[in-house]
């Protein structure tokens, strides 16, 4: 079983997250790099909303 532990520095503004030789990468390539996690996507309502205000799947009375 592999996990992670520990600290890890992550951008406020991006999210990424600093690795040991002081680059940057993804969260989602981090993790999968160093774990057996694997990702899929999708969107949250928030988001959905303020990305999309007229194709919002979780608006009330919207279309599914």
């Amino acid at each position: 079983m592999k996990y992670l532990e520990g600290l890890l520095p992550v951008c406020a503004a991006c999210k990424r997250i600093r690795c040991q030789d002081g680059g940057w990468q993804e969260l989602e390539a981090y993790i999968a790099d160093r774990s057996d996690a694997e990702f899929t996507h999708g969107i949250c309502p928030d988001c959905a909303e303020r990305l999309y205000p007229d194709f919002n799947p979780y608006k009330k009375g919207a279309a599914a």
